[in-house]
């Protein structure tokens, strides 16, 4: 076998690899930023400060880590069944709704310990009934997942917009949104759970969702890897006909696959809802679900992977904001383009590197 041709070892395959493409593309991103007229060394100083220079910052980042884990742990179950769920974002939203109405109906009514644990599961069943929808329209009807899931994040654009501002929204408010949650259907913040146990942090979005997220990632890791079905997922989506000559009923098995993702996208709701707006409101997705797509190819579709590249981006999220604010050349949009160029780098240009570190290996070998 030719050493460009030579596999690469695991570790390389999911951890080297991945940082050549992010070295690649902060590459390209120093010599945009040169050519601003901005010293890319000393923006990528403030990127990295802004991200965890301090315990706010470091709090900010994990925020949005938390919800890139989720939308990314969604891609990553759809994807090892070999459906491209593009409705990420879809999902996250009606996942909110179903949280929402949870709440709303039952705040008034029940403890914390039986109310947060309901909500949960209240976003779980929205984002999986969701995106059960588009499956079934797939494994019944012949219908691309891509497109329908594409098509159903638009409709629930739609629906959360009509009931908010025609159902929801709070009495005398001028603003789309629902009446403030009780305190029983808060998730409590970090900077509140680490004061019990004697650490004071700066106060941040961070709250204890992030538990939940990890937690996520362990579930999916046992259910692909230490299940039946899990096996059967994946087998579906190396390769299909093998699944069916062992015994896999793929529709059942795209159905679950896809139940499974919209219920971890619906995971979003829950740290955004419950854990920072405290009410049901507009736009509260911001776009996790379309980056999601991106951290679980980075990751490798791996859950672990997808922790190292949600804080990859969790980071550039915080990090990218505090570049706006110190240096006005960057704007907003350009740290759109670094996210964009990483995303590049680690979707459509991700075997770039491949040549150059088999024949590195192979070399050593």
């Amino acid at each position: 076998m030719s050493a460009s041709r030579r596999p690469l070892p695991g570790w390389v395959e999911i951890g080297l690899l991945p940082l050549a493409n992010i070295a690649m593309a902060f590459l390209l991103v120093g010599l945009i930023v040169a050519v601003i007229g901005v010293d890319p060394f000393h923006a990528l100083k403030l990127l990295v400060l802004g991200a965890v220079g301090s315990s706010e910052s470091i709090g900010y980042t994990l925020y949005y880590a938390t919800n890139f884990i989720f939308t990314g742990l969604a891609v990553a179950v759809a994807f090892h069944a070999g459906l491209f769920n593009i409705g990420g974002e879809g999902q996250a939203y009606i996942g909110g709704l179903g949280c929402g109405l949870a709440v709303l109906a039952l705040d008034g009514l029940l403890p914390g310990l039986l109310m947060v644990p309901l909500a949960i599961l209240a976003s779980a069943a929205f984002g999986a009934a969701w995106a059960a929808i588009p499956a079934w329209m797939q494994a019944w009807r012949g219908s691309h997942i891509v497109i329908t899931t594409i098509m159903f994040n638009f409709v629930a654009s739609a629906l959360m917009v009509y009931l908010m501002v025609n159902v929801l929204i709070a009495p005398g408010s001028m603003t789309p949104q629902s009446r403030g949650f009780a305190a029983s259907a808060s998730v409590p913040s970090m900077q509140a759970a680490l004061q019990w146990i004697g650490i004071a942090v700066a106060p941040s979005a961070l709250n204890l969702s992030l538990l939940l997220a990890l937690l996520a990632c362990v579930g999916v890791w046992i259910f692909l890897w230490h299940t039946p079905w899990g096996y059967g997922l994946r087998t579906m989506g190396q390769n299909p006909e093998a699944a069916l000559y062992a015994g896999t009923n793929l529709k059942r098995a795209t159905m679950l696959a896809m139940c499974l993702s919209g219920a971890l996208a619906g995971g979003v709701a829950v740290n955004e809802l419950l854990g920072v707006h405290h009410r049901l409101v507009l736009d509260f997705a911001a776009g996790y679900g379309f980056t999601g797509i991106a951290v679980a190819l980075m990751g490798r579709g791996h859950p672990l992977g997808i922790v190292l590249a949600a804080l990859l981006f969790g980071a550039l999220q915080q990090g990218g904001a505090e570049l706006n604010f110190e240096i006005p050349k960057i704007t907003r949009e350009m740290v759109v383009v670094i996210q964009g160029l990483v995303i590049l780098f680690s979707g459509a240009l991700v075997h770039l590197p491949r040549p150059w570190l088999q024949a590195l290996f192979a070399r050593r070998g």
